[in-house]
């Protein structure tokens, strides 16, 4: 497709789209305008390999969005900081979802060392602080895919800690039961991992009986260690 095809190609793709929601269910948008009561938090990359809605099977309103370059989450990032207080303080979601991926270009950067230019390198600077604060186990990986992998889940980890010690996060999980998840996309399966840290570390809540995000369609399930997809 020729790059100056491709915005009415979207246009067109989402009149169909759009068409074929309102045939399918009429009440579909305007209950959608309505309002919004997502109960996830998903923050993720930027990258776009990895839309959220899409390969968690779920549809426009249930997940509340935020994605950077490398999904890194800085407690003096105002941005970030403005979207986690929204989620969890208004529309009071269940769960925050901190998602990174295979492949990422942010965490291949931080490995490699080089200098981006502009703000770039500013905006990768934890990602390199935990390049080198993991630099002996990451050394070790001597296969190129797997270490960035490896970087790619110790920045979760990472991001998962600053968000534990956010203070909205820290209420809402201490008076409501809100749970925060680490997990890692594999772009080459399509699959969604969980990284067992957070509130539920081994991704199992108290009782063992795993925990259920229901969208409108589809259900994302909590378990064991796993996230598992019910089409209802």
């Amino acid at each position: 497709m020729a790059h100056e095809d491709s915005f009415l190609y979207a246009l067109s793709s989402n009149n169909a789209w759009a068409g074929y929601k309102a045939h399918q269910n009429p009440n579909f948008f305007p209950k959608l305008a309505s309002g919004q009561s997502p109960q996830i938090l998903w923050l993720g990359c930027s990258d776009s390999r990895c839309p959220e809605t899409t390969i968690l099977g779920l549809q426009p309103g249930d997940v509340f969005v935020h994605r950077n370059i490398a999904n890194i989450v800085s407690a003096t990032d105002i941005n970030t900081s403005a979207v986690i207080e929204f989620a969890v303080a208004h529309l009071r979601v269940a769960h925050i979802v901190l998602c990174g991926h295979s492949g990422c270009g942010g965490a291949i950067a931080a490995l490699g060392g080089a200098r981006l230019g502009g703000v770039l390198d500013t905006w990768l600077t934890p990602l390199r602080a935990v390049h080198r604060a993991h630099a002996e186990e990451l050394d070790a990986i001597k296969d190129e895919k797997a270490r960035a992998v490896r970087v790619a889940e110790l920045n979760v980890q990472a991001g998962v800690e600053v968000l534990m010690a956010n203070g909205v996060v820290q209420d809402a999980v201490r008076e409501r039961g809100l749970e925060v998840h680490g997990c890692l996309f594999d772009i080459g399966s399509g699959r969604v991992r969980d990284l067992g840290v957070g509130t539920n570390k081994g991704g199992v809540r108290a009782g063992g009986s795993g925990e259920e995000v229901r969208g409108r369609h589809a259900q994302l399930v909590f378990r064991g260690g796993n996230a598992s997809m019910a089409v209802r």
